[in-house]
């Protein structure tokens, strides 16, 4: 064979080996690349926004995509298959589970990642500083109606709520009004647009997690009249004082693996839990 002709095999050679190495490179990195979809909770996504971006920042190869929608959605999405962690601001209920094991074949898996302190939101001007959890219910139920029944001004008062999708909304329902809301709620998409509503109005009044709560007025609450007022602090929340405290939940179909117990494991970290601080809520132990 002539000199010139093998020095051009061997030239040939060497370019397909390099072709074939950049292509197990690439191929690298996409197989090294980890995507996790978490929904739900709107309460949680400040929160699960914020961990997802510095989770992202120290681990390169991961992305998480976080959205909300309401614990609700989060939960159908989980029952759906359509995402790999649910955000939730309540427990799932009896049925929902139920829908889960005919489907997977199990119970799920229920992680506490957070505590929140459900705010009660007044409007800055409003005077009254502290109401029941009695006095809320019948506020709620459109039972009290004016300010006045509550040691306010003599003014009507107009009631923000979340949507019936929102873990919040039933939260509240649950553990406070205990009845029907009344028709008067006025439901809106989000705690953030519920803050904002009550900042805007005099005689509004809100409840929502407490990291939204800025520029509103937190207003104490008493587990009865003869019990003391609480605003949702980490002193409150830690001594279980505040009367309106609930833990935030992750949700998976099963025991996480791989790159997902790897991220659930930060967030339940020193460092994960400090970001829970820095957004507004509360470590989960």
């Amino acid at each position: 064979m002539k000199p010139l002709i093998v020095k051009e095999m061997k030239r040939v050679k060497i370019i397909r080996i390099a072709v074939l190495a950049a292509i197990a490179i690439i191929a690298s990195s996409f197989m090294q690349e980890t995507k996790i979809t978490v929904k739900g909770s709107d309460t949680m996504v400040i929160l699960a926004q914020r961990w997802a971006e510095v989770y992202m920042q120290k681990n390169p190869g991961s992305t998480i995509q976080v959205t909300g929608g309401g614990s609700g959605v989060g939960i159908t999405a989980l029952i759906n298959g359509t995402t790999d962690i649910c955000n939730a601001s309540r427990q799932m209920k009896p049925s929902e589970i139920e829908k889960l094991k005919a489907r997977y074949n199990t119970l799920g898996v229920e992680i506490p990642c957070a505590r929140d302190g459900v705010t009660i939101f007044l409007n800055e001007a409003n005077k009254v500083e502290s109401l029941t959890l009695k006095q809320l219910s019948d506020i709620y139920q459109g039972k009290i109606k004016n300010w006045k029944e509550v040691g306010g001004n003599d003014a009507e008062i107009r009631l923000y709520g979340r949507e019936n999708s929102s873990g919040t909304y039933v939260y509240f329902h649950d553990e406070v009004v205990k009845a029907d809301y009344s028709a008067s709620v006025q439901s809106l998409p989000g705690t953030a647009a519920v803050v904002n509503a009550v900042k805007k109005d005099v005689n509004g009044i809100g409840y929502g997690g407490a990291a939204y709560a800025q520029g509103v007025k937190h207003c104490g609450v008493k587990k009865d009249a003869g019990s003391a007022a609480y605003k949702p602090t980490a002193e409150s929340i830690a001594k279980g004082e505040y009367p309106i405290t609930r833990y935030l939940y992750m949700y998976l179909r099963n025991r996480p693996t791989g790159e997902t117990k790897k991220y659930i494991d930060w967030i339940l970290s020193p460092e994960g839990q400090s970001i829970v601080t820095e957004v507004g809520y509360f470590p989960y132990k």
